[in-house]
């Protein structure tokens, strides 16, 4: 059974990381001033850290699969119909620039955090509010 209460904290997390590069953020800012680049890197690793133990948490205790990597958590999570295709795939590429910033598996590519900055915080909170629907259309089914 999946615990909702440690899914909607890690939901309302990103909600607050969202919320919070909105608010503060300044990408323009990213090329010339290393703590908003390390404040900006850092957030958003925030959020999408905690959109994997999400996903990783719904994927365990629903039995989905046996993810081979992070980006796999996601392909599972679609599989079994929690996100659509197009989420996913995005979801995916997030789980791969977390790599990158967590791991220095490659250079960071500051045009790449400004561009998630101001274009795909949205796909974020898409995500939240798509595990909160499908969570309370589960609640439904079961009641």
């Amino acid at each position: 059974m999946t615990d909702r209460d440690l899914i909607e904290k890690k939901l309302a997390q990103i909600e607050t990381c969202v919320a919070d590069l909105r608010r503060l953020a300044r990408p323009a800012e990213i090329d010339r001033d290393v703590r908003e680049q390390r404040f900006v890197e850092h957030t958003l690793q925030l959020a999408i850290q905690a959109a994997l133990d999400v996903a990783s948490h719904i994927v365990a205790d629903e039995r989905l699969g046996e993810p081979s990597t992070n980006r796999e958590l996601f392909d599972l999570l679609r599989r079994g119909g929690y996100v659509n295709d197009a989420l996913a795939a995005t979801l995916q590429n997030m789980a791969g620039f977390r790599n990158i910033l967590v791991h220095g598996y490659d250079t960071v590519d500051l045009a790449i955090v400004r561009d998630v900055t101001e274009h795909r915080l949205d796909d974020l909170v898409a995500f939240v509010d798509t595990i909160r629907a499908a969570l309370r259309a589960d609640d439904s089914t079961t009641s």
